[in-house]
């Protein structure tokens, strides 16, 4: 059985538990943008409202949306599961609980699955089916009941499958085996000898009389046999009979073993991948508290340059002051270059990272922290922050942020995406804008769209003056009385950051 409701097509691995620290850890490996992502987007505020201190919810969520999507129809894929999942909060918690419970089961009562003995193997897996076959059913009852109110291609399948696989035959046969299996009359084997008449061929057989009544096994005629009773205080010869009924199980153990692992792998896969939706839907539900929108993206191509939103807003800000905050509404289609200046403290590297944060939601099928939101899948998404002084530099800060701009380069592909804040301030002015315009430059022949939030007067005006058509400038909006909307507007670079607002407000 496979679940397939991250991918259509296949398995969807998110963490497994390494040793001796039993952490949990990426199966798959992450982009080596990684720290920077988390670090300039502040994506652990994201990830917390997720798990909900669950670390299983943090890692998963990380894992799924730092490993982005760049096809339109698997993002549209997971878009319509999660739909689905937003509707009916209360089915999917209900069908999560089922692979939590089975971890569960098997951490408070350790079943002999991992023993070294075959008798061992097969009680601990009889065990573990037992187990199973109850929390299958309650799976089968959810799909019974529920699969009629579903609409994603993912969730129909799903249940489908359940309910096919999962029919009445399959518990009934499923229970009869077991029942067998405890082997309550004894282990009937058959045998053959071998060479130096050691036994060899050693099959169990299915016991006498199965389908028979008991009036009908008395009277019934025997074959000839002969016997043999072990006196009670032969512990030898009692050592000798368990081994000989070890190596007649020994097929039987590894088959039934299998079964348990096979349903285990499903129950494991089924909680790898609704743990991500149930990030979302805790997500959801947060931002619903603060009276914040979501909208579920118009997905794009990567060849086509499409960036355009209403109420777009910075969730991190939103979950850190715990209210609504200003969302800003622009039109960047056809556009591969957005320069943003304006006011100190105006809301402009806010803006930056609702900017990152919504492409790399989008690109993992969850909804965004907009009112409308239209964008173009990117091959790789960058940051390039001003960074503090660090100590542990062994250069200078300048020096520094060429040597992270070479990494980024070396990854860099067509349609990837970068976002600049403040880069290449650690020299002059006309120094700094001089690299950044070569740098800006170079990226753009090479189909990388770029967002540079930037106080560079000479920089950003280098490129306004050249009537670029797919380049737009936008602006912090400042009031005449110096008061900062937080809103970003269409306009031409000024010369001043207004640094003297913030003088007056700190010195009076």
């Amino acid at each position: 059985m496979k679940v397939f409701l991250m991918y259509p097509d296949r398995d969807f691995e998110p963490v497994q538990k390494s040793s001796p620290e039993q952490r949990l850890v990426p199966r798959q490996k992450l982009p080596g943008s990684e720290p920077a992502l988390i670090q300039d987007l502040e994506l652990n505020t994201l990830l917390n409202a997720m798990a909900l201190k669950d670390e299983f919810l943090f890692e998963v969520a990380k894992q799924a949306i730092l490993s982005s999507l760049d096809s339109q129809e698997i993002i549209r894929y997971r878009q319509a599961i999660l739909k689905d999942c937003l509707k009916h909060p209360d089915i999917i918690r209900e069908i999560y609980r089922i692979p939590i419970q089975s971890a569960e089961n098997k951490h408070n009562h350790w079943m002999g699955i991992f023993s070294t003995n075959p008798s061992g193997v097969l009680s601990g897996a009889r065990e573990m089916l037992e187990m199973f076959v109850g929390l299958l059913k309650t799976l089968k009852k959810l799909a019974d009941d529920h699969a009629g109110e579903f609409e994603s291609q993912g969730f129909r399948r799903f249940f489908a499958m359940i309910q096919q696989e999962l029919d009445d035959e399959y518990f009934a046969v499923v229970e009869r085996h077991l029942k067998q299996l405890k082997f309550n009359s004894g282990v009937l084997l058959s045998a053959e000898l071998g060479a130096g008449n050691e036994g060899a061929n050693y099959v169990l057989r299915k016991p006498n009389f199965n389908n028979q009544s008991w009036i009908k096994r008395i009277f019934a005629s025997k074959s000839p046999m002969y016997s043999y009773t072990l006196d009670p205080r032969d512990d030898g010869g009692a050592r000798v009979l368990g081994d000989l009924r070890d190596r007649g199980l020994n097929s039987v153990a590894n088959a039934v073993a299998q079964s348990a692992d096979h349903i285990d792998s499903f129950l494991n896969a089924l909680q790898s991948e609704l743990a991500f939706y149930m990030g979302c839907i805790n997500l959801s539900e947060g931002l619903a508290q603060l009276g914040e929108p979501i909208a579920f993206p118009e997905v794009a191509p990567a060849g086509k340059r499409r960036h355009s939103f209403t109420g777009l807003y910075d969730v991190c800000l939103a979950l850190t002051m715990k209210q609504k905050v200003v969302g800003n509404d622009v039109n960047a289609n056809d556009k591969s270059l957005v320069i943003i200046t304006g006011a100190n403290q105006g809301g402009k590297s806010t803006f930056l990272r609702s900017i990152g944060l919504a492409q790399l939601m989008m690109q993992c099928g969850m909804f965004v922290p907009a009112k409308s939101f239209h964008a173009n899948v990117c091959a790789s998404l960058f940051t390039h922050y001003k960074q503090e002084e660090d100590a542990t530099m062994t250069s200078g800060k300048f020096d520094e942020e060429l040597n992270r701009m070479s990494s980024i380069v070396d990854n860099l592909s067509p349609n990837s995406m970068v976002l600049f804040n403040e880069s290449f301030a650690a020299t002059n002015e006309r120094e700094g804008s001089e690299i950044a315009r070569q740098i800006v430059s170079a990226l753009l022949e090479k189909r990388v769209k770029v967002f540079f939030v930037t106080h560079q007067y000479e920089f950003a005006h280098s490129f306004y003056d050249k009537k670029m058509a797919h380049a737009i400038y936008l602006r912090a909006e400042r009031r005449d009385d110096g008061t900062r909307t937080f809103k970003l507007i269409e306009g031409e670079p000024l010369q001043t950051s207004y640094g003297k607002d913030l003088y007056d407000r700190i010195f009076g």
